[in-house]
């Protein structure tokens, strides 16, 4: 009896594990073009990574027969919505800032009006066309956010998009009468009387793009997850603009998502190395993930930008976003572990241990 009560309790703590996703092994995982690796003369294999997150422009026949020969996982890096070469030649995917002007650049990103059908479109067949040529693990979305800029201590946070296509939009999906005027005059309106339809509207655009890219990824590679790259502030960071402006709500997003991989670049966003571990408990305090669904993966900074980071430094960060409930990590990005030889030690050192 108590042989049979021992292996009941085996048995169904086996059952918990599983449905906790432990059978698969911890993601050691490096970000960028991991065939600046292989031109150096080393393995996957000898560094001790298991997955690689590769930018979609960087994926080839190579790396890819590589991965697959050293028994590591493949994942792409998808830019979801970063418009700058597709506004070149497709200017009515502008979006549209509250003066019913083209919103700027913010930096270095160039976003979308998020409800343009051409360019919906364009994307949808980008990663058909992915898809078909390589059997791929799993897809990331990047730039996933409304028209903003959020890696520096300083975010630019335009407010967008109100072009007559947005406004038409909202008002048919939120039961909304906009009164007539200019763009101005209605985006015064929306911002001062509607807000939080408009918010909750913009929010939905999102959701439903991240949807339509998970069925495009289950329909071409049913075997294939869902990660998503994403902006790792707090909700009342400034002014609440992690929904706000760029459109995140995290709990919808759990919902559709396979893997969180918040973007924990401390340095850019002028953070200490243990807000890396701090940001990664509070997803689970806040009950947006256990660990499970969606798993949580960080990426962690190794480049020195915009000032140095210390091997000692990026030893931190590392063990910090490793810690449960992550089950994996990568770092940004791995040519700084190519320039900085102590970096790749410290990557080593924590793969080996995992």
């Amino acid at each position: 009896m108590r042989s049979l009560l021992i292996f009941s309790i085996a048995f169904f703590h086996c059952l918990a594990l599983t449905a906790q996703g432990s059978e698969r092994p911890f993601t050691k995982g490096v970000y960028g073009d991991p065939g600046a690796f292989l031109k150096n003369g080393m393995t996957f294999k000898s560094l001790g990574i298991n997955a690689i997150f590769v930018r979609s422009a960087s994926l080839n026949g190579d790396i890819y027969k590589t991965a697959k020969g050293e028994n590591v996982r493949v994942y792409v890096e998808f830019p979801t919505l970063n418009g700058k070469d597709y506004l070149v030649d497709h200017p009515e995917a502008w979006p549209i800032n509250e003066k019913g002007e083209r919103a700027p650049a913010a930096d270095w990103f160039m976003g979308i009006c998020l409800t343009d059908p051409g360019f919906r479109s364009h994307r949808e067949q980008e990663l058909r066309n992915l898809l078909k040529d390589y059997a791929v693990d799993g897809i990331w979305l990047d730039y996933l956010h409304w028209h903003a800029q959020f890696e520096t201590p300083n975010p630019i946070l335009p407010e967008t998009c109100f072009c007559d296509r947005c406004i038409l939009q909202f008002e048919k999906e939120m039961s909304v009468d906009v009164p007539p005027g200019d763009t101005g005059a209605k985006a015064k309106w929306i911002l001062s009387a509607s807000d939080s339809s408009w918010r909750r509207w913009r929010s939905r655009v999102l959701n439903d793009w991240v949807s339509d890219m998970k069925a495009i990824v289950k329909e071409r590679r049913p075997g294939a997850i869902l990660g998503i790259y994403y902006c790792p502030w707090y909700p009342d960071d400034f002014d609440g603009a992690h929904y706000r402006i760029l459109g995140l709500d995290m709990k919808e997003l759990a919902r559709i998502a396979d893997v969180f991989s918040p973007m924990l670049y401390h340095q850019m966003m002028d953070r200490p190395p243990d807000w890396v571990a701090e940001y990664v408990n509070r997803l689970d305090e806040a009950g947006i993930t256990n660990g499970t669904k969606p798993l949580i993966w960080p990426i962690v900074q190794a480049h020195s930008k915009p000032g140095i980071i210390t091997t000692e430094e990026f030893r931190q960060v590392m063990w910090n976003g490793s810690r449960a409930p992550s089950s994996g990590i990568m770092m940004f990005t791995l040519h700084s572990m190519i320039s900085e030889p102590g970096k790749l030690e410290v990557m080593k050192d924590l793969f080996r241990k995992k």
